[in-house]
C-alpha cells in the first residue's frame, strides 16, 4: 500500500501557570492511501490536538508529520465539528468558499463542485440557505465544501457530534459513501466507538493524557463490508467494539 501520511514521534507540551504539561507523547503511526482511520480515546487525551498537528495548524514540541503527496499540506482538507456554513450564503456559494479563499475558482473546479452537489443530493437545494436544510444535509454540504478544492486527505474532527442519534446513523452512511466514491483518504477523530468501528479500516486508541498510542485495531469486514449501518449488524462488530472498549481508560 502507498503511504500518504507519516507521523513520527509526535509530542506536545504546553506551559500552565504552575508547570509544563505534556499533552501528547511519542505518537507514531502511518496512514495509507484510501484508508479510513479513526482516532479514539478518553476525553482530554489530545485527539483533536493531534488532528490539528496533522493539519499543520499546531506545531508539535517534538517529532514530525509528513504529507507524502505532491502538494503536501495543500492536499489536506479539514472538516470541523460544526458545519460552519455561512447563513447569508446559498448552499452552492458556501460550497465554493474554499475555491475563493485559495484563488482557484476556475471553470473546471466549479464544474467539479456542481457535480458533487448533483451526485450527493444537494443540487436542487443549491440556491437554498443553510437554515432551510436539515442537519444531515448541512453536513453533506460542509463535506462538499471541503472536497471542492480536491484534497487527497480529509481530516474530520467529530463531524457528527452535533446531530441527534438517528440522523447521525444516516449521515455516517452518507459521508462514508462520499469519501469512498471520491477515493479520499480520511482520518477522523471520534469519541464514539461504534462509529469508529463501523466506518474505519483501522482504529487508533490513545491513552489518557499525555496521549500515547495504546493500541491499533485493524477492522476487517471483508470485501463486501457494506455501509457503516450494515457493519453494526455484523457478528464481528461486537468483538471489535469490546476490544477497543477494554483499551480505553475510562473512569466514571
Amino acid at each position: 500500500m502507498e503511504k500518504i501520511i507519516e507521523i513520527k514521534d509526535i509530542g506536545l507540551c504546553y506551559q500552565s501557570e504552575d508547570s509544563e504539561v505534556s499533552a501528547l507523547k511519542n505518537i507514531s503511526f502511518d496512514v495509507y492511501k484510501g484508508e479510513f482511520v479513526s482516532i479514539i480515546g478518553p476525553s482530554g487525551c489530545g485527539k483533536s490536538t493531534l488532528l490539528s498537528i496533522i493539519a499543520g495548524l499546531l506545531k508539535p514540541s517534538r517529532g514530525s508529520v509528513d504529507i507524502l503527496t505532491e502538494r503536501g499540506l495543500k492536499d489536506v482538507g479539514y472538516m470541523l465539528q460544526s458545519d460552519s456554513l455561512f447563513p447569508w450564503r446559498s448552499i452552492r456559494s458556501n460550497c465554493c468558499l474554499g475555491l475563493e479563499i485559495t484563488a482557484s475558482k476556475t471553470k473546471e473546479n466549479l464544474e467539479y463542485t456542481d457535480s458533487l452537489l448533483k451526485n450527493y443530493g444537494l443540487w436542487e437545494f443549491r440556491n437554498s440557505y443553510p437554515s432551510e436544510l436539515s442537519g444531515g444535509m448541512r453536513q453533506r454540504a460542509a463535506l462538499i465544501r471541503t472536497l471542492a478544492v480536491n484534497p487527497q486527505v480529509l481530516l474530520l474532527d467529530e463531524p457528527f457530534s452535533a446531530l441527534d442519534y438517528q440522523t447521525r446513523l444516516a449521515v455516517n452512511d452518507d459521508i462514508f459513501k462520499i469519501i469512498k466514491n471520491e477515493r479520499k483518504t480520511a482520518v477522523m477523530v471520534s469519541h464514539d466507538i461504534s462509529e469508529a468501528v463501523s466506518m474505519s479500516d483501522r482504529v487508533i486508541v490513545l491513552s489518557k493524557r499525555p496521549g500515547r498510542v495504546k493500541s491499533i485495531c485493524t477492522i476487517d469486514f471483508g470485501k463486501n463490508r457494506g455501509t457503516p449501518l450494515e457493519c453494526r449488524d455484523r457478528s464481528e462488530f461486537k468483538d471489535y467494539f469490546n476490544s477497543i472498549w477494554r483499551d480505553i481508560d475510562v473512569h466514571v
